[in-house]
């Protein structure tokens, strides 16, 4: 009989403190900030040109987007932070993409130019 007060005592022990450690647990903030800079990253990397250089990067982040959006919604804000994150950082590498292939085109263009400029010093 001892044996069983002393269990029913343990757990009721434990419950006690498993409720009172619930309770102290801290929701996470909505990430508002995260949000805010992957939507700027998004719209840089669309003016240097990513929709039509580096379409795959920037559809991921705006995915990546939508996808943090419906987590911030079902209140899962650790998640909508993380995919925040993974969107700017989608969208960073689409604007960094972007600007290589700019330079990339540039390049090739002067190198055309002084390819024509040569043959006409030749004649």
């Amino acid at each position: 009989m001892k044996m069983k007060i002393r269990m029913l005592r343990n757990a009721s022990l434990a419950t006690v403190v498993m409720a009172f450690l619930a309770g102290c647990a801290v929701p996470a903030p909505a990430p508002e900030k995260q949000f805010t800079l992957a939507t700027q990253s998004i719209a840089e990397a669309e003016t240097s040109g990513a929709t039509e250089f580096a379409p795959v990067e920037l559809k991921s982040a705006r995915d990546k987007l939508s996808q943090a959006k419906l987590a911030m919604g079902r209140e899962e804000n650790l998640q909508a932070g993380r995919l925040a994150d993974e969107a700017m950082a989608d969208a960073n590498l689409a604007e960094a993409k972007a600007r290589s292939a700019k330079s990339q085109k540039v390049v090739a263009e002067l190198q055309e130019s002084i390819r024509v400029l040569r043959e006409e010093m030749r004649r």
